[in-house]
């Protein structure tokens, strides 16, 4: 019984990070923080490729739950949500901005210890939001990105696939920058989610590029994953003051977003502004909380790789 449970969990962690991944705005590394595992997923993905071997299997175990759902979560994003992206750009970035404002407290509440009276770490926030800020405005015109099948294929598109993916799954792992608004910024995300839903449709033209791009993924966990769990470990308040500026950066980001569609349209202000969908951000962060509560009886892990 607790077997099932530790594995319904881990596929509901997945399925939600799976489900921010898939669209510009909210990395699944902000999931991974609200739900309180963040250190042990940066931990467990290190420990993949460096760890003992112990702490391989363990890594190993605890990766495989959370990819089950992962890659349900991000099937059914590709198939429809996606389009409810293109569609409803405005009401979708009123969600995400939502999401942010309201997980923001939250990041904030369960970090107190590293935050509280080292004010002068807030330097670090105001890198965060610069990097995020300064990320966003290479954003091309249009988000439509270059045709990535088989028979399009050279050197130098491969090369370029492979180093975003790598730059891209940096983001992912990281709270406050979505690695999706990162392939936005390349020209690769309406091309790599077209590239999943055609495989997904035995369509297998695309599968090569694909291949390239989970290549990039695993070579920018192996390079970033260490770096990023090193400094949670040794710098770990001017590490959360970042992530905080990061996210609070990301507000930039998501008012940018129309602007990067295979159709571009305005960026979004005051008028395209949705109250309603905010609301219904914040009140997702409220449910994340109350899963987290709900589903686990241990302790946050949140804490457990220091």
């Amino acid at each position: 019984m607790r077997r099932a449970k530790n594995l319904a969990i881990n596929f509901i962690r997945g399925f939600c990070m799976a489900l921010a991944d898939s669209v510009p705005g909210v990395s699944g590394g902000t999931i991974a923080f609200l739900l309180g595992f963040y250190d042990r997923f940066i931990g467990s993905l290190d420990d993949l490729f460096h760890g003992k071997k112990n702490d391989r299997l363990e890594a190993i175990r605890f990766l495989a739950k959370l990819a089950i759902g992962w890659i349900v979560g991000f099937g059914m994003s590709a198939a429809v949500l996606t389009s409810f992206f293109d569609s409803h750009i405005y009401e979708v970035s009123s969600l995400f901005m939502g999401f942010i404002v309201f997980a923001i407290p939250v990041v904030a509440l369960e970090e107190k210890r590293s935050l509280q009276g080292r004010w002068g770490n807030l330097a670090f926030t105001v890198a965060g939001i610069a990097l995020v800020v300064a990320v966003t405005l290479l954003n091309p015109a249009s988000g439509a990105g270059v045709n990535v099948a088989i028979e399009h294929l050279d050197f130098g598109l491969v090369a370029y696939v492979f180093f975003a993916a790598m730059i891209a799954i940096s983001a992912m792992v990281l709270p406050g920058i979505s690695g999706s608004t990162l392939l936005l910024i390349f020209g690769l995300y309406v091309p790599i989610m077209g590239a999943v839903r055609s495989v997904m449709g035995f369509d297998f033209a695309y599968a090569p590029i694909l291949g390239v791009f989970v290549l990039g993924v695993a070579c920018g966990v192996l390079l970033f994953v260490r770096l990023i769990r090193f400094c949670l470990r040794r710098y770990r308040s001017q590490t959360i003051y970042c992530i905080v500026g990061m996210m609070i950066g990301s507000l930039y980001s998501i008012t940018q977003g129309p602007l990067t569609l295979a159709s571009p349209m305005p960026a979004m202000g005051l008028g395209q502004f949705s109250v309603l969908f905010f609301l219904i951000g914040g009140a997702v962060v409220a449910g994340l909380q109350l899963l987290k509560r709900k589903l686990d009886d241990t302790p946050s892990e949140n804490h457990k790789d220091r």
